[in-house]
């Protein structure tokens, strides 16, 4: 498999702790500055993350639609609620929809909008270590991914679309996490580094397609250059650095070989305490190198922004 370098930035250290942990889609920032603390207990938080991804075109792509085609440009919105139900523990509910464009020269373009796959994740915070230099954190989450998207799409001929261009898969899938924070990076009390590596194992969905494992690997360094007195507001900013890993779709139980392939992408990620429990964020990735494939589709810019609401439950 040969791999294409493309502009972008990262250091030594940073390659190698997204090699050591890589085997999706980017999803970049989330509610929290920080992934791997649970929500406190008894609390609540909603969010909204609307995701831009923009993907490369499949070279000699002829008249018609291939079955493995992705979206050459996709906007997700995810509805999120959290509940901080027992120390060290939380429970998410995620809700996407979701709007597919596929646009190339010599094929038709198709577009369509419908709800997503829901996911329900429980996350575990299993090691916390408080310093004078600052507290490392880590945590794993799981749950499952239902298939409540829709999968109807069709095209100007009412052909049923690619199972790789639907809002849902069709398919009950598992979703698997692990996210470590460290405060106080290289004993500066503002700066850190958080790391958050996971995985969707999928099984077969709609139109016998079972659409290809990926694995998310995402590191980012932020500093936070304003942080009021009292707490109530803050600002972290830094570098981002992710790999995104996808394995080969399957049709009918045969492997489309080299649908599947890798991504680096390099970025900045910004976040703002503007008030007690009111965050935003804005999150802006591109492709710094990929590897090629005959039907592979990589990531080329990607482009997310949020807000986070957080409160206390009152049982």
């Amino acid at each position: 498999m040969r791999f294409r370098i493309g502009s972008g930035y990262g250091s030594g250290f940073l390659v190698a702790l997204i090699l050591l942990f890589s085997a999706s889609t980017a999803r970049g920032q989330g509610p929290a500055p920080e992934t791997a603390p649970p929500l406190f207990p008894g609390g609540g938080l909603i969010s909204y993350n609307s995701i831009f991804t923009t993907r490369g075109l499949i070279p000699g792509i002829s008249s018609s639609i291939p079955e493995t085609a992705r979206p050459t440009f996709s906007h997700e919105g995810d509805f999120n609620f959290t509940w901080g139900f027992y120390h060290d523990f939380d429970l998410t509910v995620l809700v996407p929809v979701v709007t597919n464009h596929f646009d190339m020269a010599n094929a038709q373009a198709v577009a369509g909008t419908g709800l997503g796959d829901a996911m329900a994740l429980v996350k575990y915070r299993f090691y916390r270590r408080d310093s004078p230099r600052g507290t490392t954190q880590a945590s794993v989450t799981f749950g499952p991914k239902i298939p409540t998207g829709r999968t109807d799409l069709t095209d100007g001929k009412a052909n049923p679309l690619p199972a790789s261009l639907q809002p849902g898969s069709g398919s009950t899938d598992l979703f698997l996490a692990a996210n470590w924070t460290h405060t106080g990076l290289f004993n500066v009390r503002r700066l850190v580094a958080d790391g958050d590596f996971h995985s969707l194992v999928r099984s077969k969905g709609t139109q016998a397609t079972r659409l290809g494992d990926g694995l998310e690997s995402r590191f980012w360094l932020s500093y936070r250059p304003y942080e009021s007195k009292n707490g109530n507001r803050e600002w972290f900013v830094g570098p981002v650095l992710t790999w995104l890993h996808s394995q080969d779709d399957r049709i009918a139980g045969i492997t489309q070989r080299r649908s599947g392939g890798d991504v680096l992408l390099a970025g900045i990620t910004t976040y703002a305490g503007l008030r007690p429990g009111l965050h935003v964020w804005l999150g802006m990735d591109w492709d710094a190198a990929h590897s090629t494939g005959a039907s592979f589709m990589p990531v080329r810019r990607h482009i997310s922004f949020g807000i986070t609401q957080q409160f206390r439950l009152h049982f």
